[in-house]
């Protein structure tokens, strides 16, 4: 892959966990920078503690060589919350942009079952057609206020909630103007469909209008047991339904291969959330940073 066009990131939900604090609560938000630019990675996420004041977070970046990238945005569209969302969603844009990202990655969360203690594989929320509707021209009205500030929205697919398998994904992306882009996350397509040709379908079919890539691995074993039993999806992650890339049952190697023939652009984003007692998040930064340099050269 050519470094002039791909950078990698990593999110610092390994560290510490913003669904669920308790996870890593021990780890600062300047050890985890640290160990992030130790790893050789010069891209971030926003995570739950890092501070929202460009003035503080700027600086205490560059001392690392690392920079902003994206954060997640929840949006409430098929649940009328459009005033809200919108607002929010302006606040968020505009700290962005003044970290210099270009990204912002949403998750549209009306009805999401993924924090919530019940089944991840069980009755998560299906979008009526009105809802569909809102979803589509809220995402349309963002992209548009992304634009002024020559920023791309991207929709953020996620297990729970509507937008998670890839029908749902296949229809949002029919659905919104061709401004709104995708953001692909290798681990949850798999979760959502438990096949691993799903995750090629996906980044094949919406190729062309994907600006934001997560690297995620999963645990076959741990996500049988995770739907087996009826676990939620906050007892997954605590169990290690995800790792990095290299440690789970994807092959990665024709996702590198289609994004480089593809001559994407863009960050590809370490995303693999675990309990750092149990995966310590230095170390396996060092090994996901390791398996993308022997895979793509970057």
């Amino acid at each position: 892959m050519n470094s002039d066009h791909v950078k990698l990131a990593i999110a610092p939900i390994g560290w510490t966990n913003d669904d669920m604090p308790e996870l890593g609560s021990e780890n600062s938000f300047q050890q985890c920078i640290s160990e992030m630019a130790l790893a050789g990675f010069t891209g971030s996420e926003v995570g739950s503690k890092y501070p929202r004041d460009p003035a503080l977070l700027k600086p205490a970046l560059a001392l690392r060589g690392l920079q902003i990238c994206n954060a997640w945005f929840s949006t409430y569209f098929a649940d009328g919350r459009k005033e809200q969302t919108v607002r929010d969603f302006r606040e968020t844009l505009t700290f962005l942009h003044s970290m210099g990202a270009r990204v912002i990655g949403c998750s549209e969360q009306s009805g999401s079952i993924q924090g919530l203690p019940q089944p991840i594989y069980g009755n998560k929320v299906i979008f009526d057609d009105l809802q569909w509707q809102r979803v589509a021209q809220g995402y349309n009205l963002l992209a548009e206020l992304a634009a002024e500030k020559d920023m791309i929205v991207c929709l953020h697919h996620h297990m729970g909630t509507g937008i998670q398998t890839p029908a749902e994904i296949d229809r949002f992306m029919e659905l919104v103007d061709q401004n709104v882009s995708l953001l692909f996350d290798t681990g949850h397509v798999y979760a959502s469909e438990l096949n691993p040709q799903s995750v090629m379908d996906v980044l094949e079919k919406h190729l062309a209008r994907i600006r934001h890539v997560h690297l995620k691995d999963c645990r076959k074993e741990v996500l049988q047991q995770v739907k087996a039993q009826g676990f939620s999806f906050m007892d997954g992650v605590r169990k290690g339904m995800f790792t990095i890339p290299g440690d789970g049952v994807l092959d990665f190697a024709p996702v590198f291969a289609l994004l480089e023939k593809s001559d994407y652009r863009g960050w590809m984003v370490v995303e693999a959330e675990q309990d750092p007692a149990l995966a310590n998040p230095f170390e396996y930064a060092l090994r996901a940073r390791q398996f993308i340099r022997e895979n793509t050269g970057l």
